[in-house]
């Protein structure tokens, strides 16, 4: 394919896929993450052809004139976008598949200073949520998802939606699917989920214990008021008054 008929895909790309886009226009002078995309082309040819100062330069000045840093060996699939962009960083050895969505501040990062492969692999039709970090060698299976602020160290399943920092596999589908649509506010919330089971164990174990007390006609005081605060003069059990 040729530069121009990329160009023109991965316009109807963002037009398909932010309502906010108005016409071909505006999309062609006012978005940063498809200009980000296409100087990203242009380095990464130079790069492939081994002129690296060349592709770091053009990669540099991409850096400052988008906000989105992309280092000129990632791999970048077809109809990748970028909603807004700002502060996302996209490591060398980063590979990402056809049809993928990336919000702002993103971070697809290494953890290992060897000369090797250790930043992501992302699969076709992946959304990462903005200002997650997906990190390491990992690869994130095609259709899956990463909640916003997630923090990402293991490989995802196909399909999966991942949340919480470190990032954890909160629902997983039979296959992943194209829809790159992402309810934001409507993810899970696994400390929110814990915080439910233990309410629950608790309004379990205060009514058994109610049962009991009234079973064997116990009288129980108040655990909160003032005759039985641990530490007041007077408020033990078998304490002396008077």
């Amino acid at each position: 394919m040729s530069f121009i008929a990329s160009m023109r895909e991965d316009i109807r790309a963002v037009a398909e896929r932010d309502p906010a886009a108005k016409n071909p226009v505006e999309i062609l002078f006012c978005y940063p993450g498809l200009h980000a995309i296409w100087m990203h082309r242009v380095a990464h040819w130079f790069y492939r052809r081994r002129w690296v100062t060349l592709a770091r330069i053009i990669s540099h000045l991409n850096r400052h004139i988008t906000g989105i840093e992309i280092h000129p060996g990632a791999r970048i699939g077809r109809r990748l976008v970028i909603d807004h962009g700002m502060g996302i960083v996209i490591g060398e050895t980063s590979e990402i598949g056809d049809d993928c969505l990336l919000y702002k501040g993103v971070v697809l990062g290494g953890v290992s200073l060897k000369k090797k492969k250790r930043h992501p692999t992302l699969g076709d039709h992946v959304v990462i949520g903005s200002n997650a970090c997906v990190l390491g060698a990992i690869t994130v299976g095609a259709g899956a998802k990463v909640g916003s602020g997630s923090v990402v160290v293991k490989s995802v399943p196909e399909g999966a939606t991942v949340v919480g920092v470190p990032g954890r596999v909160m629902e997983e589908h039979a296959r992943p699917g194209s829809e790159l649509d992402f309810e934001h506010g409507n993810l899970p919330d696994p400390i929110a989920d814990v915080v439910k089971i233990m309410l629950n164990m608790q309004r379990e174990l205060e009514e058994r214990l109610k049962r009991l007390e009234s079973e064997h006609g116990i009288k129980s005081r108040t655990i909160m008021t003032g005759d039985s605060m641990p530490g007041k003069e007077g408020s033990g059990p078998g304490t002396p008054k008077g």
